[in-house]
């Protein structure tokens, strides 16, 4: 086979933006320092409008919605220190530092990784959100709103209004478990159960030691379900970091996990000799 790489994350960034969300059950109350980062962690924030500091319209933000919406996690740590902000929905993979002092917020300069875009549109609105990002300064959250949503302000004045999504993590309160899986480029019939005749995804899991290097894969076998937010595309093999979800009373014939993509650690196109 020839392989061409298209894309492959380096150790650091491979590590570096492993997502840990936090279960929370957001009060209506007002909310301390705590409260309110836990309530931020607690959802994905995807943008639905963007307004300049005299409640102008900035079309620039959301001129490809509904197919790509921009969306915000904030990402707990261990430490202040470690907290981290992720875009989503964009390009390229794309993260921050972020600290809270009540409402007030600061984010550090974003960096991303470097992929091409096919599409020229979404690298303009990308480099737009990267410049914008670290420029906010506070952040704003509707109490008793049903979905939460948030205002994240920026030093010019200009606001995101964003609609908050519970992550999974919340949803089926976890934090899950992270894997790295290979998934082949070509799909097989299945072999058991309900999707017995359908077509499966060949995956393998891949460990990687605390460097980031790759010391281990394991045997191919047929998926029996998806990945939440990947879609295969046939002659393209790729390395997903994923989390793991347990489902409390899973429908029959379902399976007990829920997978949904964290990262594409490495894609590349695989044509025949």
């Amino acid at each position: 086979m020839k392989r061409s790489t298209f894309i492959a994350l380096t150790a650091a960034a491979l590590l570096g933006l492993t997502a840990c969300s936090t279960t929370t059950n957001p009060s209506a109350s007002a909310m301390t320092d705590s409260s309110l980062n836990k309530t931020l962690q607690a959802f994905h924030w995807d943008l639905e409008k963007a307004d300049d500091a005299s409640g102008r319209a900035l079309p620039a933000f959301t001129a490809l919605a509904p197919q790509r919406v921009v969306r915000l996690s904030f990402v707990g740590g261990e430490k202040p220190s470690e907290q981290r902000v992720v875009v989503d929905k964009l390009c390229n993979a794309m993260g921050a530092g972020y600290q809270l002092k009540g409402m007030d917020i600061t984010i550090s300069r974003p960096v991303s990784t470097m992929m091409a875009c096919a599409d020229t549109r979404l690298m303009q609105l990308e480099q737009t959100v990267g410049a914008q990002l670290g420029r906010a300064t506070r952040v704003h959250l509707a109490q008793d709103a049903n979905p939460p949503r948030l205002m994240l302000q920026f030093d010019d004045g200009s606001r995101w209004h964003m609609v908050g999504k519970a992550t999974a993590a919340t949803q089926y309160g976890s934090a899950g478990e992270t894997l790295f899986l290979e998934v082949g480029p070509e799909l097989k019939p299945c072999s058991h159960g309900v999707m017995r005749g359908a077509q499966c995804m060949q995956v393998r899991e891949v460990q990687y030691n605390s460097a980031g290097i790759k010391t281990s894969t394991g045997e191919w076998s047929h998926f029996y379900g998806m990945i939440e937010g990947f879609a295969h595309e046939p002659g393209m093999r790729n390395v997903l970091r994923v989390k793991r979800y347990t489902r409390q009373n899973p429908p029959a014939d379902a399976s007990r996990y829920v997978y949904q993509l964290d990262m594409r650690v490495e894609t590349e196109r695989v044509t025949p000799r």
